[in-house]
């Protein structure tokens, strides 16, 4: 048997069998020989071999007989070397990026490729991320399931994915005899849809059950998606019952997940929950020094004045992305152009990053922490109440939100539940004159507004 009749068998499996059943099966069979009426192919994996014999023996067998092969069984064997470079995931070199590779130890699992720079060495821990790091880090033991799932949310820009794919890596390299799958929700959606069409559902249930690990990032994009969420729920139901751990992320809490089924809810919420805060000044400045370091071996001969650092992390605090994006930017620059990286040349480079970066707070937001700070209810902040201990901070945040926004008194007035501007214009002046007989009141105000522009 020629591989010249094997490609012609290929050609009649394409049709019988669909392109994505060819691509993701048919196609990475090798063939080695036929002898004895046996027809040996050579497959990549393991669970290929064994998918293939279950699922495509058959129709390979028919389509090689109507070729004119001699064939009675089909024989797939698996080379005892894996060619999956799991070990040398574990710890990448900041300056040598790797081709990325498969999120499932099996290469045929429908995972999404893995980003070998979003490692656990690579993650920069601070309070914000500590307990999502200590959680994902437990997770990556591989031993014994401790919470499932592990449900991580956040921002777009807190580390999320990074976690998500530093958990993969680890137990690729600890567990190298676990499938681990990791994929977005969107290509969950895609492959149950794409079953549906091309009449699959078996064999799209049997692969997603079949995993160890399963990861889903960005859940959040099967809400209003009824038949995908009775798949999601089913396949989340079959892999807890058998003990599999699984790691789901979003950018925000199960419970405020929008058109998200309850009973999806509620299954996301019996396992460990855990948000990633906004970064703080110290996280962000040590995710800096750590980029900066990485940055001193491709830039040998730049010169960092100091401060830059602290001005970056001061004034860049949307996300993490931007931040490092900004670094990327300026060492680039400073490169290109031959000076040295100072304060000014920030200042010029970064322009637009640092125009989109000036905090900007809400009103809702002045009444959200002039609350917590007071202890009283949201409520009560913009209702009628006039007691002291409701009044008096109620025009701490009326005063806050005039030096902080650039909302009108009647604006100002309608987001504290109607109230005409001349209450407001009194609330503002009433502060002004405490202010400076009441040291507590002054400290409260330059405590509340340091929160508020950090």
């Amino acid at each position: 048997m020629t591989d010249e009749t094997w490609g012609r068998v290929c050609n009649e499996l394409l049709k019988t069998v669909g392109k994505n059943n060819f691509t993701s099966w048919i196609a990475p069979l090798r063939l080695i020989e036929l002898s004895d009426g046996i027809v040996s192919f050579e497959a990549p994996t393991k669970f290929m071999r064994d998918w293939v014999s279950r699922n495509f023996a058959e129709p390979i067998l028919r389509e090689l007989r109507q070729a004119g092969v001699t064939a009675e069984r089909i024989d797939i064997r698996v080379p005892e070397l894996r060619a999956i470079p799991v070990a040398a995931v574990a710890n990448p070199a900041p300056a040598k990026p790797r081709k990325p590779v498969r999120a499932a130890d099996d290469a045929d699992l429908p995972g999404a490729p893995l980003d070998a720079r979003f490692t656990f060495d690579s993650f920069v821990v601070g309070k914000p991320n500590e307990l999502a790091h200590a959680a994902a880090r437990r997770v990556a033991e591989g031993g014994p399931v401790t919470f499932n799932p592990l449900f991580l949310y956040g921002g777009v820009g807190l580390g999320k994915t990074h976690l998500m794919h530093a958990i993969a890596h680890e137990l690729q390299a600890r567990r190298p005899d676990l499938r681990v799958l990791y994929l977005s929700a969107e290509q969950f959606m895609y492959r149950f849809v794409q079953a549906l069409r091309e009449r699959q559902i078996m064999d799209f249930k049997e692969m997603f059950r079949s995993v160890d690990v399963l990861m889903v990032d960005d859940v959040q994009f099967i809400a209003g998606k009824d038949s995908t969420q009775e798949e999601f729920f089913h396949t989340f139901n079959a892999l807890v019952d058998q003990g599999k751990q699984i790691v789901i992320s979003a950018d925000r809490a199960p419970g405020e997940i929008k058109d998200l089924e309850d009973r999806i809810k509620s299954r996301l919420q019996c396992g460990l929950v855990v948000d990633l805060h906004p970064t703080d000044y110290e996280l962000r400045l040590g995710i800096l020094q750590t980029k900066t370091e990485a940055y001193r071996t491709q830039y040998p001969g730049l010169v960092l004045a100091d401060g830059v650092l602290e001005f970056l992390a001061h004034r860049i605090t949307t996300n993490v992305r931007v931040l490092e994006g900004a670094l990327t930017r300026l060492f680039a620059f400073a490169s290109l152009v031959g000076r040295e990286i100072t304060l000014d040349l920030a200042q010029e480079c970064l322009t637009d990053i640092l125009r989109a970066s000036d905090r900007k707070v809400t009103i809702e937001e002045i009444q959200r922490k002039v609350a917590e700070h007071y202890t009283i209810r949201l409520s009560d902040m913009i209702g009628p109440k006039r007691v002291r201990t409701i009044a008096r901070p109620r025009q701490v945040a009326m005063y806050l939100a005039k030096q902080l926004t650039t909302r009108s008194l009647p604006e100002i007035g309608r987001r504290f539940g109607g109230r005409d501007h001349t209450t407001i214009m009194h609330g503002i002046r009433k502060i002004e004159e405490l202010k400076g007989a009441d040291r507590q009141l002054a400290e409260d105000i330059d405590l509340l507004r340091r929160l508020l522009e950090s």
